[in-house]
Order: C-alpha cells, then structure tokens, then sequence
C-alpha cells in the first residue's frame, strides 16, 4: 500500500491500495481533541521539531492565581480561535500541562509592532486574523494566510529544522519577528535568560533558558534567512533589571550584534516585491549554539523548500505504511490519524553528532541508542509502547536505554516519572517507566543489560520518599493522611511491583520475583469489602469515613474516580474479579459502570474531562480505565466486551476537529484506538499475552521489523457486527480469547468472524 498524504484539519490522505486495485479518498485530521490539545503544524515522526501556530498568548497566571483558560492551549493553538500570534518550533502533543513553545516567528508587513496585541482587535499588534479555508495542515506541511498582512505563511521540518516560507506582498516595510519571550503557559518570570549574537546579515545564533514544568531547560539555535535583512533591532520587555553593567554605552535597540536578556523581541526588516518569498531555517540544539549551526548545515545545506516538504511527506509515508488497513471511511480517518498521532512523541533529543543534555546538565554522546525525551509515562505505558514493541520495537528499545541513561544521570538514581528536555517534571503517579522496561524485556525487544535495568527498577522502587513509598513497602498502602492520591498511588504501585517480578521471573532472579509479587498483591490492601470499592485508607488501618464513590476530588485518587479505579488491577483481574463476588456479579457491576449517570458536579471538578469524554461512569478520556472493557473476558462474558470496544470506538473517536473526548497524552488514546480496532489489546504491559475484543477494520496487515507480516482479517465485518462468533489464528480455533506476542511477532493471520449476534457460550 502506498500512502499519499495530504492532511490536517482540510486536508485529504490519499490511500492506493495497489494490490486490491482501491483508491478511497478520506479525510482525517491531525488536531482531534476536545479540548484543542494537538497542533497542527510540521514535523517528521519522532522530530525534534513541532513548528506549528500558537493561537494566542494566554498567561499561565491571572491576578497572583492560576488562570484556568490556559488550560485550553496546552498546545499553543486552540482551533476555535480566530487570530495567529506567530509560529514556533517545540510543541506537545495533546497533554494536560504543558512548556515548550521556543521561538516564535512572525511574518508582518507596514508599521512595526512588537507587541502581539490582542484577539479582540488583532491589529493592535503583530498577531493576524485568519480563515480556516485558508488553513492547509498536512503531515509534514502547514499553510495559513495571513489576512491582516496579506502574507502566506508556509512550514515545513527536519528532524531538527524547522523550514520557514513567507510569500510577502509589495513593501518597504516587511519584518519577520523573532518574539523570545514568548511561550506556551508562560509568565513574567519565565523566561530566565537569552542571548542572541547576529553573525552577519542573514544569520543569528543564541539560547533561551526557561523555568517551568521543566525548571533547567536551555535550548540553542541557529536561525538563518534566505535573503539578507537591511535592519535589525529588538526591544527587551525587562523593566525590573536594576542593575544593567556598562552596556549602557552602546544602543543595544538598533543594529547591535549581541543582545541579551530576560524577555526579549527582535525584529528583522526587509523591502519585498510582490509575490517575493522569504524562507527562514532554524535549527535547535540541546548542547550548543554550534550544534545547532551543524544540525542546520547537516539536515537542510539548501533553500528548496518543496524539497524538505518532500522529504518530511515520505518519512510519514514510511511510517505510516506499517499498518495498512481496509475499513470504513470515517474509520479509515480516525486510524491514520491515530497512527499520526502516536508517532509525534516521543521525540528525539539529540544533535546530528549524537551529543545531548543530560539529566545531569551534563553533555553526553549517545554511542549506541537514538536519545529520546517527552516521557509521559504515566499515560502512554498503558498502550503506546506496548504498540512501539510491535511497530517500532528498534524505537522502543532506544527510549528504555534513554530511561536508563536518565537513571544513570539522575541525582536521585530513579528512573523517568514524566521527563522532557534534561528535566525530570515528577508528574503523576507511580514509577510506570518499569512496566515499560519491563514490557521490553519480556517481548525481547530491550538489547540492553536486563540486569541492570532491573536493579534501576528496583532502586526506583525503593525510593522511601518519594509519594508515600516508604509507607507503602512498610504498611502494604499508602495511607491517606501521607498523600492526596493515596489509593491510586497504592494500586499503580502494586501494578508497577508486578512488572518488576516479570523482569526478575525471566532473569531467574527467584528471591526478587517473589518479593515483588508479593508487594504486587498491595491493592488488597485498599479494597473495602463491606462497599465493595477500593477507598482511602488511614494510618490505623482504618478506611476513611467520609468518602463519595463518584467525587474525583479528595477521594485519594487521581484523574478519576473510585467507580474507575476500582478495577485498576490489569496485573490479576482474576483475584479482583473473586473479591467483588465472582464472574456475574464482577460483570453486573461492569455494566452498572457503563450505564450509570454521572451527576453535573463531576465535571465541576475536572478540567479536562467534559460530559462527551464519558460512557455512564467510564472516563475513556483519562487513561486508568483503558483496560475495563477487556475485564468482561475474565468473567465468561466476552461479548459483553466486543460490544463495550466498537461503542467506545464510534462514541470517542471521531474524524472532526474535537473528535477526541479528552487529552491524546502524547499518543496514548490513539494507541488504544489502534490496537483496539485491530481486535486486541494489552491490559497488562509486562505480560506477553493481549486480550482479544471486536475489530473495527475489515483488514489490516501489520509489516513487521523483522520482515514477518501478521494479517487481521474480520469475516463479515459491518457496523452492526460487531460480536465475534469464532476466532481462528493460523488454521486453529482461538477459544481463550487472547493472542500472545510470539504468535504476533511470528507472522500469520487471526481471523474474526463477525456476526450481528452475541455468541454466550
């Protein structure tokens, strides 16, 4: 199958099936969130660089308070805005929090403003308004007129470049901004340092050093312009430096070489004819204002334009074409921009010459892995690298060598929690990087020493002080007055330990492997019979007494509810499913979850979740119930999950502009969409078994790494099929409902046959 893209929020895939002689035409969308939380902009899969618009210049805080509308920009651009502030290189994708947004660039034209203005009149500064029929955001490629200036904006990227082209009209008056003071969830006391040095006429190096969700991040770059500047200037925001040295001599504001401050804007100017094109590089760097410089030199020595276009296109192409798949068109959409969505992060963090910062601050060469960042790990270890040990096992091994080298440099000796950028963040809970060492090892995927990433495993695990774990290894939970998310703290724990075992169990580490899985068996320790629902528990043993089993707010949990988290134990749903009192009853209160009303108070204390990301009591949209459809297996009634699976599919994901009920967190809804409409899922990473549900595709061949292909294929698939009434893996009945990573990796074909009918034998 041969993928051509054209794609973004108007944008077409072109998908030719040669062999079958297809050709269906689809439109998917590269920003599908609810909450507007996935940039449109260019990038190569795994880039180093996210150049994309930023919507606006939302400050994080709002009268000495967090400012809660900034929410709404984890990703710099928020589609129901009306106005571009400019275009910058370093984005995430579909987060709950958020950083980045390095060096924004604006093309203008007339009068020059170095302020961005306001939305309400975009005039007032250098910011435009703008047409979404005038928006074109493809893989790889992004186009945007700029209707206050006339100017055409056009992006494209490397790995580690962003390409700009700006097509101006006639002027004596055309600028390009470099704003570097601007930034996603930024404030006054942001941006620590920067420095800027003017090399010649068309060239600029310099840094930026921040302080936010990563508080010691420094980022280089080198900035080169295809047509020289006739002037140059800038303006520095800083109004509190008291004390300046003796560069009061010269005038910094105009045509000075080298500037440096805390919130600085410069501007480049130009006379254009009309029609004339303006292209900008800027490359970045972890290490060096000369790395960056080689990195510009390495990966774009020319000024063609198309030709990075091209090149960035077919990497996606490559990429893409790992799964092809038949189905309908709107499914078509939503799995090709699922695809999309789980090959942005995470993203390399490393020089052309292999250098990098550590977590140490230190330079570092990684000699024998690709260094990765943009660890969100307490998201994306449910599904997206399970997914990465199929798809992209050579990937996925180089990002748990990352974790080890970030273990390595750590000043704590912990592996990553939630890392980008040389930083550790420490957000969410528990110590989730295991079970994806873990899942490595197990599948065979991980060609580093499996004993020491088990002794990183370990060591992160035993780190006393860090969100209840002393408490949690001495008294088998974390009790409730030591932590807010007490009983979500303790169940990922008890998850993690087990991981932890599965290492041990395959290096014959006998005495360790049964240590922790016994620690594994901790989310008893939560679990009130007499309600029936994992609840807080305090330091005397004694649970809680004030408790609602739907607030998500004071509960001891975190992004969701008891309901939810009662039946986070992916490790032994088996044991979960005896203590709520056996198979009918554990799958009675599996259909009460799905059908249950949720009261408006709920959503009065979610910031990311609206009513649309929920089915009854099922948070789809925040990650720790990913697994729950599956558990309907366990409990004889495994149609129950066919028909749970495809209602999520059609209800949670749809091929529109906020077609996600809830954050993508960096690929993790995408993966579960993925693997779920190819008829399986992994309900507990660290074991080499999936849990089989209802496939949404008609076909699919996965071409593996190591030159197999393994073939889904659903006999008689329609949207009113959805329940399975036999499974077949090579020739031979599949009866227990799971398929294991060996039988996968081997290549073959398991076979759905599909029927509008349960099967309840």
């Amino acid at each position: 199958m041969r993928i051509i893209l054209t794609l973004g929020f108007q944008f077409i895939f072109l998908y030719s099936f040669a062999q079958k002689n297809m050709v269906p035409y689809v439109k998917p969308l590269i920003g599908t969130e609810k909450m507007g939380h996935t940039f449109p902009g260019a990038t190569v899969p795994f880039g180093s660089v996210q150049l994309s618009p930023d919507s606006d210049t939302i400050s994080y805080e709002l009268n000495g308070k967090y400012n809660g509308e900034v929410y709404k920009y984890c990703a710099g651009y928020k589609y129901e805005d009306k106005t571009i502030v400019g275009f910058s290189h370093t984005h995430f994708s579909g987060t709950g929090h958020s950083d980045l947004g390095d060096f924004l660039i604006m093309p203008t034209q007339g009068k020059l403003q170095l302020n961005p203005g306001v939305a309400s009149d975009p005039k007032t500064g250098y910011r435009s308004a703008f047409l979404h029929t005038n928006e074109v955001a493809e893989a790889g490629y992004y186009k945007v007129k700029l209707d206050d200036d006339h100017i055409l904006a056009e992006l494209t990227a490397s790995k580690r470049v962003g390409f700009h082209q700006y097509t101006f009209p006639k002027s004596n008056d055309s600028h390009l901004i470099l704003d570097l003071a601007s930034g996603i969830y930024n404030y006054d006391d942001k941006v620590i340092w920067t420095y800027v040095r003017v090399v010649n006429d068309s060239l600029i190096t310099g840094y930026r050093q921040t302080n936010g969700w990563a508080r010691t991040r420094t980022e280089y770059f080198a900035l080169s312009f295809s047509k020289p500047f006739k002037s140059y200037g800038q303006k520095n925001l800083d109004k509190n430096q008291v004390y300046r040295g003796f560069w009061r001599k010269f005038d910094q504001n105009h045509n000075f070489p080298e500037i440096a401050g805390k919130r600085i804007r410069m501007h480049f100017d130009f006379a254009t004819a009309e029609g004339e094109q303006v292209k900008l590089k800027m490359a970045i760097s972890p290490v060096s204002q000369e790395n960056a410089l080689e990195n510009l030199k390495e990966e774009v020595p020319h000024w063609d334009f198309n030709r990075v276009k091209a090149e960035a296109q077919a990497s996606w192409n490559k990429e893409l074409n790992k799964i092809q798949v038949e189905t309908s068109e709107d499914n078509l959409v939503n799995f090709y921009t699922s695809m999309y969505h789980t090959f942005i992060n995470p993203t390399e963090y490393m020089d052309a010459n292999r250098q990098y910062k550590g977590l140490d601050q230190g330079v570092h060469t990684a000699k024998d892995f690709v260094n990765y960042t943009t660890f969100s790990l307490w998201d994306t270890y449910r599904a997206l690298h399970p997914y990465f040990n199929i798809i992209q096992p050579s990937r996925n091994n180089d990002m748990v060598k990352s974790m080890m080298a970030h273990y390595d440099q750590s000043a704590l000796k912990m592996l990553p929690i939630w890392s980008h950028y040389a930083n550790e963040n420490w957000c969410m809970s528990g110590y989730h990087s295991v079970s994806v060492v873990a899942d490595a090892i197990i599948k065979g995927v991980y060609t580093g020493d499996a004993h020491k990433a088990l002794e990183a495993c370990m060591a992160t695990s035993n780190h006393r002080d860090y969100e209840g774990i002393g408490e949690y290894i001495d008294t088998g939970y974390v009790p409730a007055e030591k932590n807010g998310t007490s009983v979500s703290n303790t169940l990922e724990y008890a998850y993690d330990d087990w991981c932890i075992a599965q290492i041990a169990k395959k290096l014959n580490r006998q005495e360790v492997y049964e240590s922790y899985l016994k620690r594994s068996q901790n989310w008893k320790n939560v679990y009130d019979k007499s309600i029936g629902f994992m609840r807080p528990r305090m330091a005397d043993g004694s649970f809680k007494k004030e408790f609602d089993v739907l607030s998500t707010h004071g509960q001891g949990f975190i992004e969701g509810n008891t309901w939810n988290y009662s039946f986070f134990v992916p490790h032994d749903p088996a044991t979960m499913m005896e203590m709520m009192g056996g198979a009918k009853k554990f799958a009675t209160r599996l259909d009460t979850l799905f059908s249950m009303h949720l009261p408006d108070k709920f959503f009065a204390e979610t910031e990311d979740i609206s009513r649309e990301g929920i089915i009854g009591g099922y948070v789809h949209g925040n990650e720790p119930a990913h697994h729950v459809a599956y558990l309907y297996n366990w409990a004889g009634q495994p149609w129950k999950t066919q028909e749970r699976v495809r209602m999520i599919l059609n209800m949670q994901y749809k091929p529109t502009s906020d077609g996600l009920g809830g954050n993508d967190d960096c690929g993790q809804m995408s993966a579960w969409y993925i693997f779920s409409s190819l008829g399986f899922y992994p309900v507990a990473p660290g074991s080499d078994l999936y849990s089989l549900g209802s496939p949404a595709v008609k076909n699919a061949v996965l071409t593996l790494e190591n030159g197999k292909t393994f073939t889904v294929e659903a006999i008689n698939q329609s949207d009113k099929n959805v329940y399975v009434q036999k499974i077949v893996l090579n020739g031979k009945p599949v009866t227990n409902y799971t398929l294991s990573h060996a039988d996968l990796m081997n290549g073959g074909k398991l076979t759905f046959y599909m029927s509008a009918k349960p099967v309840k034998k």
